[in-house]
């Protein structure tokens, strides 16, 4: 089910909208999701046969009152007070669900680091860079998308910093 992907698929989002504007190599990943999953990510992690440390999920916090993107691997959990300090801001919490949707313009479950609404400052987790390739939404749940992380951190102008906990 896996597709290299260079031009616009039907029913393309617009993540793979905006990786194939920029030229970007990647790989559309599907999947049939479960609604009954407890967790997005991890069903990735097993519906597509890899490691939960390669699959990231998108997660979108409010730091001092401005809504950040955290990339973090799906083993693991973000350390809310490790992503402000990494984007110079002293409180992060989650934010609320219907402000992350309205903002990104996606569905919880299939937020997309890549091709938001309003781009938001993004902060990817370090550990990214330990891998050839890494999944993230591609904007739905039950897509994802692999890419390198130096190919999203460039796309989406992040910073990388230890912001995932095991």
């Amino acid at each position: 089910m896996a597709k290299k992907s260079r031009k616009q698929q039907p029913g393309g989002t617009p993540a793979t909208v905006a990786l194939t504007g920029a030229g970007t190599t990647f790989t559309v990943h599907s999947y049939d999701h479960d609604p009954s999953s407890p967790s997005y990510g991890e069903e990735a992690a097993e519906a597509l046969g890899v490691s939960p440390d390669r699959v990231f999920k998108t997660l979108v916090a409010d730091v001092d009152g401005e809504l950040v993107v955290a990339v973090v691997p799906v083993a693991g959990s973000l350390d809310l007070k490790a992503l402000a300090s990494a984007v110079g801001g002293k409180r992060a919490a989650m934010a609320d669900p219907a402000a992350a949707e309205r903002t990104t313009g996606y569905v919880r479950g299939g937020i997309s680091p890549l091709g938001q609404r309003k781009r938001l400052r993004t902060v990817l987790d370090a550990s990214a860079g330990s891998h050839a390739t890494i999944c993230v939404s591609a904007g739905r749940r039950g897509l994802e998308v692999e890419l390198s992380p130096a190919d999203l951190a460039a796309l989406t102008k992040a910073t990388l910093a230890p912001i995932g906990r095991a």
